[in-house]
């Protein structure tokens, strides 16, 4: 029968003893404290004076914490004791003075830490953001975006609320700390030697909590950020999800996610909940002491009656500190573990940081020139080797071929996003790798065949192609595209607010946007991922009269997915296991009787 009512209370093994998922491992059980606390130090240094203000508070507010007891004892020895009423009024009039400075004190100091707690989340974050859109593509390619949305939310909050209020704790408590020691050894050697009897226990027992806390809420961060990934990854792709009825599949992955989080969350929770049940129970064994050798001592003559209720404060005020020294711990522990997952990414190095002395690219014509290059995501990988093609300044170049041949990894090295590991690209006989991304790209603009759509207006969303564009010149850019038709058909037109990714319009439309947005961005390199998949006919007609115009005079670079959409290219380049099979015009592949042919009759892309 009892083992029936526990069940429901029954965990499978400890989240800090069962085995980690792979790939976590490394991560989970390393944690650089010292490295954490010495970032976190370098952030707060501008509010150094501010620091200095809170520091001088806290002492002030420690010492007056400690100053209360021996008045509360002379009070007792004096005038319950001693009978010396006269002393009465000066005494309750220096206790109210010694409570209310206290109050202040506390007050002053509890509201400049918030300010500097704030500032430094707030500079923190600022920094996290910035950071993310200066690291390289291949740095998200290895990330769930929830998990670094969890790194900019919920681990940042958590360095927030602890700078908040565990640092005054902690420097507040090794203060009182301090001083109660030392009032102590100066009211009565032997009482505080009983004090201290339960140091040992309090020792060892925190040095058992801990060694689990501190990998626990690790664990729980990890956990954490894992779950909003999947919460973040199910939600973009909800249509996905309902359109393969795989609803109880991504719940069953959401709640394989959510029982990790709830057995590091319980652990960690259960292990740190022995903190106050261990105070406690020394807290009351230490009064008991005090209360037992106190009183024997005052039959003899040895202590007076008030020394033993000074005692009995501070032995309140000797494991409060304690206390809260313990309590805080736990969550300065969950804070560096959050601290250090933000740090992880500020370390990352910037895209940009190998450009100190490259040029910039002012004018581009247009003519690209890979030789025999090569690259691989992964170390030992081999993607695309070999690759040699020339376009002419204002040339189409068609790349096709099966799925995974790299046409996408071509195009990605041409915009930097990755770097060749042998060979060179070159755009008017200049090496990429000697300029920097940024003019690089300045130069180019992508059509891609799923259009993302920031929330905003139409008029902004176009915008973003050259932000300095006025609304004349983004209207005309729409109407290139063969948007504005439909834009002025909305019920706020260009001032028509749009959801996230585009909510509200049709996916010919989007498209139709990121046309204007490329035409808008006036490149000279364009590069396009077939943009008229799974639109209707009508709108395809649109789409396509729109690229003819934006391709006139600019070279261009098109992923086709079907081939009879790329006859008229100048170059149709034939990928092939990452190497160039064949290049050359349509005509003179379907000539050569290859590869080339081969899917164009057979349809494949």
């Amino acid at each position: 029968m009892l083992q029936d009512l526990l069940k429901p209370f029954r965990y499978p093994k400890p989240a800090w003893q069962a085995p980690l998922p792979r790939g976590r491992e490394r991560r989970a059980r390393t944690s650089d404290i010292g490295g954490t606390l010495k970032q976190l130090a370098q952030v707060l240094s501008p509010h150094k004076y501010r620091l200095l203000l809170v520091m001088a508070m806290v002492v002030l507010s420690s010492g007056l914490a400690l100053i209360g007891p021996v008045l509360v004892g002379n009070v007792v020895d004096r005038v319950l004791i001693g009978g010396d009423t006269k002393a009465l009024g000066v005494l309750i009039a220096g206790l109210a003075a010694v409570y209310a400075g206290h109050s202040l004190t506390m007050w002053l100091q509890n509201f400049t830490m918030i300010r500097i707690a704030q500032q430094t989340v707030y500079t923190m974050r600022k920094r996290l953001f910035r950071h993310l859109h200066a690291i390289p593509l291949a740095f998200f390619d290895r990330r769930q975006h929830g998990e670094l949305m969890s790194r900019a939310t919920n681990d940042m909050e958590n360095v927030s609320s602890t700078l908040n209020s565990s640092v005054i704790q902690i420097f507040s408590s090794v203060l009182t700390l301090t001083g109660t020691i030392s009032v102590m050894l100066w009211l009565s050697p032997a009482l505080t030697a009983v004090t201290l009897t339960v140091v040992p226990a309090l020792f060892f027992g925190m040095k058992w909590i801990t060694a689990r806390t501190g990998r626990l809420f690790k664990l729980q961060q990890n956990h954490l950020g894992e779950l909003n990934g999947v919460i973040q990854e199910t939600l973009s792709g909800q249509r996905i999800v309902k359109m393969f009825s795989r609803e109880q599949r991504v719940i069953a992955q959401f709640r394989e996610k959510n029982d990790r989080l709830k057995n590091s969350g319980f652990w960690a929770q259960t292990y740190s909940g022995f903190i106050p049940k261990l105070m406690n129970l020394l807290n009351n064994a230490s009064y008991a002491l005090i209360a037992a050798v106190g009183g024997w001592l005052a039959v003899r003559g040895l202590v007076s009656v008030g020394t033993i209720v000074i005692f009995v404060e501070y032995s309140r005020q000797f494991t409060r500190p304690l206390n809260d020294l313990a309590n805080q711990w736990n969550t300065l522990l969950s804070a560096i573990a959050g601290a250090e997952r933000v740090f992880e990414v500020l370390r990352e190095p910037e895209e940009t940081r190998d450009e100190v002395a490259l040029k910039e690219l002012a004018h581009v014509r247009g003519e690209v020139e890979f030789e025999r290059v090569r690259f691989a995501y992964e170390k030992g990988g081999d993607t695309i080797r070999d690759i040699s093609f020339r376009a002419a300044p204002g040339q189409t170049v068609a790349l096709v071929g099966p799925t995974g041949a790299g046409k996408s990894t071509v195009i990605q090295l041409l915009a930097r996003f990755y770097t060749p590991d042998g060979g060179r690209i070159l755009v008017d006989g200049v090496d990429i790798a000697e300029v920097t991304r940024e003019s690089l790209r300045r130069h180019m603009a992508f059509v891609l065949q799923d259009p993302f759509l920031f929330q905003g207006t139409i008029r902004d969303n176009i915008r973003y192609g050259r932000l300095d564009a006025t609304d004349e010149e983004v209207e005309e850019a729409a109407r290139m595209a063969n948007a504005h038709s439909f834009i002025v058909k909305l019920p706020d037109g260009y001032d028509t607010w749009l959801n996230a990714d585009g909510g509200g319009i049709s996916q010919g439309q989007k498209q139709l946007l990121s046309i204007a947005r490329a035409m808008l961005a006036d490149p000279a390199i364009f590069i396009l991922d077939e943009a008229t998949s799974n639109i209707d006919t009508v709108t395809e007609i649109k789409i396509q009269e729109a690229l003819r115009r934006l391709m006139q005079g600019r070279t261009s670079f098109v992923i086709a997915h079907r081939l009879n959409t790329i006859r008229s290219a100048d170059l149709i380049l034939v990928l092939r296991d990452g190497t160039v099979a064949e290049q050359g015009t349509h005509s003179e592949l379907m000539a050569k009787n290859g590869f080339y042919r081969e899917l164009y009759t057979s349809g494949q892309t």
